[in-house]
């Protein structure tokens, strides 16, 4: 399969089933907030290594977790019984983004960097439009950990996480699902697979049952209240 070239005057991708074997399906254009919308409306995301060109990719199969899949091992459960962690929400995006750029993404080794400053500013200013959503995990006053992603009609699309003391990740990831389970949110995507997720329920799926998901929240969009809605109730 061809890699396909982005224009930076047309805001636009290929179909996602035309990405390589890799999942890699376009290089170029921009990280604009309209550009960055359209793809994860249609399961495109952002992904590439400082210095390099913009890669957009689709990977197929798909990781993704249906809340009502959630798994809270026993281990975990003292956690919450114990409130041994508070969570919070948006509450400092910009931290938890920060934090997460120390992070490698997945098992790719030299990918430490894959939150770019450009990336960075980027989802900053999405969740200023009120699209990308933090989860800050906090202990004695402390952040140790959170993650953020996008939120579109009933879909959760996770993007990075970070932890600084054991579970504290793992404890706001639960926390997110246990939340969007209550709104009615059908899917969280997990893009690629890791065996964090995987202890969680998490579970890959064909890249065109993920799109057919995709097409049916993309109906539901403007019947759904926004992020502060579901978290005030």
């Amino acid at each position: 399969m061809p890699i396909y070239l982005l224009s930076e005057d047309e805001i636009s991708f290929p179909h996602p089933s035309l990405a390589t074997e890799d999942g890699i399906l376009a290089v170029g254009g921009d990280l604009s907030a309209e550009r960055l919308i359209l793809a994860y409306q249609y399961g495109i995301f952002p992904w590439y290594n400082q210095g390099d060109p913009i890669l957009w990719w689709s990977p197929d199969p798909r990781f993704v977790l249906y809340p009502e899949e959630l798994k809270v091992s026993k281990s975990m459960r003292p956690y919450f019984n114990q409130n041994k962690f508070e969570c919070s929400v948006d509450t400092n995006f910009e931290a938890v983004i920060q934090n997460c750029q120390q992070n490698k993404r997945g098992n790719q080794a030299g990918a430490g960097t894959w939150i770019t400053k450009e990336m960075q500013d980027a989802y900053i200013e999405l969740h200023k439009l009120g699209i990308a959503h933090s989860i800050e995990v906090w202990q004695n006053k402390e952040l140790v950990g959170g993650l953020y992603g996008l939120s579109l009609g009933k879909c959760f699309f996770g993007e990075s996480m970070f932890t600084k003391v054991n579970n504290a990740s793992k404890f706001g990831f639960i926390y997110l699902v246990q939340k969007l389970k209550e709104k009615g949110f059908w899917l969280i995507d997990c893009q690629q697979e890791t065996q964090h997720l995987a202890s969680l329920g998490a579970k890959a799926i064909p890249r065109f049952q993920f799109l057919a998901l995709l097409k049916k929240n993309e109906e539901e969009e403007s019947n759904i209240g926004t992020w502060t809605d579901w978290l005030s109730t």
